[in-house]
């Protein structure tokens, strides 16, 4: 893992990634009045055919050193990640801002497609895992996951840049190398 001082201007350490990660392991509530000034929005930004960014609030989860989102096919997003991979996820949490750069592959491996819907019961959203076994529905969703079945995604970061928003500050970009 590469680290970038991004606030040596200010003289202040860079920020620790292991910290980083024990916030996110922590949780980051996304219902509303949970979290944030009101709740934690994971935001992802995708690649339109004409190369310009498409930004849409996913509902996320940080596990096993990745963010886990879900999406129905016939989406925007899901539509730009099939031609495109390539993919950003922002989200604010109470102590640093954190951006992941990174390719969301689809997941259909039934045990860990079960493995995730039992993480966004336990979160609130009582999703389940559909006949197929390699993706999930439930009575309701956010809008812009369109309608079920909804396809599991896994972004492994292989860049993050994190700013810190409590004392003393810093802001700190890491490039891992290898899969992840």
């Amino acid at each position: 893992m590469q680290t970038t001082n991004l606030a040596e201007l200010y003289e202040l350490d860079p920020l620790e990634w292991s910290a980083v990660v024990d916030g996110l392991n922590a949780g980051f509530p996304q219902a509303p009045g949970s979290g944030g000034p009101d709740r934690h929005t994971c935001w992802l930004a995708t690649i339109d055919p004409d190369g310009s960014p498409q930004v849409t609030a996913v509902g996320a989860l940080w596990v096993d050193g990745a963010f886990w989102f879900e999406t129905g096919p016939r989406t925007r997003k899901a539509r730009n990640l099939s031609r495109d991979p390539r993919c950003t996820l922002s989200v604010a949490l109470d102590t640093f801002d954190l951006s992941v750069r990174g390719t969301a592959e689809r997941v259909t491996d039934r045990a860990t497609v079960a493995q995730l819907a039992a993480r966004w019961a336990a979160e609130g959203w009582p999703c389940r895992v559909d006949d197929s076994g390699t993706a999930l529905t439930a009575d309701f969703s956010a809008p812009s996951a369109g309608p079920p079945p909804w396809h599991v995604y896994r972004i492994a970061p292989r860049t993050a840049t994190a700013l810190a928003t409590v004392e003393p500050g810093g802001a700190t970009r890491w490039r891992f190398d290898g899969p992840r």
